[in-house]
């Protein structure tokens, strides 16, 4: 048996940890601001992930972050539920400004494309 990658567990629990976060949101919040979220990254010692979002209407952010991090404490307990980890890191939140600006590129790309049809 050949061993495994150091960073292949990491990329395994990132790919978990994203469905089971969006899942907790998509129960403990309200639909208004919708909040999506893009990205989850994990510290190679599990300790800390940082949790990626978006919102719709975009100028809810504020209001979706401050919600997330009041319910940092119940996404813990979620995890630790759901998931079999031996570390349930701290949890952080950030606004996802990479995904906004592309999708703000997209739709200049798509404006442009009509303009020229």
């Amino acid at each position: 048996m050949t061993p495994q990658k150091p960073y292949a567990r990491q990329t395994r629990v990132t790919a978990n940890l994203q469905p089971a976060v969006a899942e907790f949101v998509r129960l403990e919040a309200n639909t208004d601001p919708l909040i999506t979220i893009t990205n989850v990254s994990i510290a190679p010692n599990y300790r800390k992930m940082t949790v990626f979002f978006t919102t719709i209407p975009e100028n809810r952010e504020q209001d979706a972050l401050i919600f997330l991090k009041r319910k940092a404490t119940d996404l813990r307990t979620h995890l630790k539920r759901t998931m079999r980890l031996k570390i349930i890191p701290h949890v952080e939140f950030e606004v996802d400004f990479h995904e906004r600006h592309r999708q703000h590129v997209e739709e200049i790309l798509h404006e442009d494309e009509t303009e020229h049809a």
